[in-house]
C-alpha cells in the first residue's frame, strides 16, 4: 500500500513544456552521428556534433549499452471481408512469459497485444507468411484482457519455423506512435542500433541509434570503456502521465537481462564515472543494484524491483543508506556462481524520479523527451531543474526532439 512509502510530492505540471511540431524528428538525420549534440558540463551547456562525443569523454569513462534489439513486433492482417487489422505485441503471456526463450517456441504463443479496428475482428484470422522459402500458415484468435488491450493466440503447423522466424519474416518496426506514417526501408535500419543483438524490445533505445562504427573507433581511441546489459523496452515507455500527480501513476513491467560479464565489468571499474547510454541502461544499472541490495537483505524476491521499492520509509531504506554497489554488485555474482547461472533475469518497474539517490550511474546521454513523462522525471534526477533551462536552449537552438532527434550528454 502507499502508505508504507514516502513518495515525493511532485507535481506532473512541473515537468511540462510546450513542444511545436516542427521540434519533433519525424525521421532519422541522414548518418548516425550527423545528430546534434547537447553537452551539459559543470553547469555550462555545450553545442556540438555528436561525431566529436569522444572529446568530452576521457579514459576514466565507461558508457553501458543496451543490447536490445527491436522486434517486428506491428502485423498487418485482412479479415475476409478486406477490412485491416493491425496487431501490435506488446508482451508475451504463454507458454513463457519471459522474452529470451517465447522466440524459440515453434507452435503457438500467447500475447498481450493492441488491436487496431478491433471491431472488425469477429472470427479466427488466417494469414500467410513466407519464411525463407517455405509458405507457413498462420492462424490466429483473440479475446479482451482490458479496456486498451487483448490477448491474442497465435498458431501454426510447421515446427521448423519459430515464432521469431516468422515475426521477423512477416512484421514490421513499431514506429513510436507520435510518428504517424507507415514505416519504411529506412526505418528498417535507423530505428535499430548498430550493436543490437538480443530481440525483445518493441521500442529502440534511442540513446544508442547515434553510434556508428567511427563512433566506436574514436570513443576506443580515446581509451573509453564499454559494457553491454539488456533491457528489453516496452511500449509503455510513451506512456504518458495522466494523472496531476506521481503517485497516482502507474510504471509498466521490464524483463532485465543481467549476465556475470557486466557485474565483473561494472566491479573493475569502480573507480571510473558510469555514464547511462539512455534512460533504458539508468533503469537496468538501478535495477541491478536494488536486486543486489535485496539478495543482501535476504529478500524472498529479491529479482523483482517494484514501483516504489526505493521509496519505502525510513526505517525500512537500509538497503539505500549502507548496502554499498559494490557490495550489491558482489551479491548478485555470488548468487550467479553459486547456482551455476550465467545469467539471472529482473522485472522491474522502478520509476527514477526526483528524490531518488542515483548509486550506479551519475552521468547519462540521452535524447529529449515529451512533456509530462516519465522519462523527463528521470533526466531531472541527474540534473535537477536545469533540464528547463537545457531544453530551452535546444528549442532555440533547432535542436530536433524525442527518438529520431538529437542527443544530450549530462556530465
Amino acid at each position: 500500500m502507499l502508505n508504507q512509502y514516502h513518495i515525493p510530492q511532485i507535481d506532473i505540471s512541473d515537468y511540462n513544456y510546450e513542444l511545436p511540431d516542427e521540434k519533433i524528428a519525424f525521421a532519422p538525420a541522414a548518418e548516425r552521428d550527423e545528430s546534434k549534440l547537447l553537452v551539459f558540463q559543470d553547469g555550462v551547456i555545450h553545442d556540438a556534433k555528436f561525431s566529436d562525443i569522444a572529446s568530452f569523454l576521457s579514459d576514466q569513462d565507461m558508457l553501458v549499452f543496451n543490447n536490445s534489439k527491436v522486434i517486428r513486433a506491428r502485423l498487418i492482417v485482412h479479415n475476409k471481408t478486406g477490412a485491416r487489422i493491425e496487431i501490435f505485441c506488446l508482451e508475451p503471456l504463454a507458454p513463457s512469459s519471459e522474452i529470451s526463450t517465447i522466440f524459440k517456441e515453434n507452435r503457438a504463443v500467447t500475447w498481450k497485444c493492441f488491436i487496431g479496428n478491433a471491431r472488425k475482428w469477429k472470427e479466427p484470422l488466417t494469414f500467410e507468411v513466407a519464411v525463407e522459402g517455405t509458405q507457413l500458415t498462420i492462424h490466429a484468435d483473440h479475446e479482451r484482457l482490458d479496456e486498451n488491450s487483448f490477448q491474442v493466440h497465435f498458431r501454426w503447423d510447421n515446427p521448423s519455423i519459430t515464432f521469431a522466424e516468422w515475426l521477423e519474416a512477416y512484421g514490421k518496426i513499431p514506429l513510436p506512435p507520435y510518428i504517424k506514417r507507415e514505416t519504411n526501408s529506412s526505418d528498417n535500419e535507423r530505428y535499430q542500433t548498430i550493436y543490437a543483438a538480443l530481440e525483445g524490445s518493441v521500442a529502440a533505445p534511442t540513446a544508442g541509434l547515434h553510434f556508428n562504427e567511427k563512433t566506436f573507433q574514436s570513443l576506443k581511441e580515446k581509451g573509453v570503456q564499454t559494457a553491454w546489459t539488456t533491457l528489453h523496452v516496452g511500449a509503455g515507455t510513451f506512456k504518458p502521465i495522466s494523472s496531476n500527480t506521481i503517485d497516482q501513476h502507474q510504471m509498466h513491467e521490464e524483463q532485465i537481462y543481467v549476465d556475470s560479464t557486466l557485474i565483473k565489468t561494472l566491479l573493475a571499474a569502480s573507480d571510473k564515472r558510469i555514464i547511462a547510454v539512455g534512460t533504458t541502461v539508468a533503469r537496468s544499472l538501478e535495477s541491478i543494484f536494488i536486486a543486489g541490495t535485496k539478495l543482501c537483505l535476504n529478500d524472498p524476491d529479491p529479482f523483482t524491483v517494484h514501483q516504489w521499492d526505493p521509496y519505502k520509509n525510513q526505517e525500512n531504506k537500509k538497503w539505500i543508506d549502507e548496502i554499498t554497489k559494490e557490495e550489491a554488485l558482489e551479491a548478485i555474482l555470488a548468487y550467479l556462481e553459486h547456482n551455476q547461472l550465467d545469467q539471472a533475469m529482473i522485472k522491474s518497474s522502478l520509476i527514477i524520479m526526483p528524490g531518488y539517490r542515483l548509486k550506479m550511474s551519475k552521468s547519462i546521454l540521452t535524447n529529449f523527451h515529451q512533456p509530462k513523462s516519465t522519462l523527463l522525471l528521470l533526466i531531472s534526477t541527474y540534473i535537477g531543474n536545469n533540464w528547463k533551462e537545457i531544453y530551452q536552449h535546444a528549442l532555440s537552438h533547432q535542436y530536433r526532439f524525442l527518438s529520431y532527434g538529437d542527443a544530450n550528454l549530462y556530465i
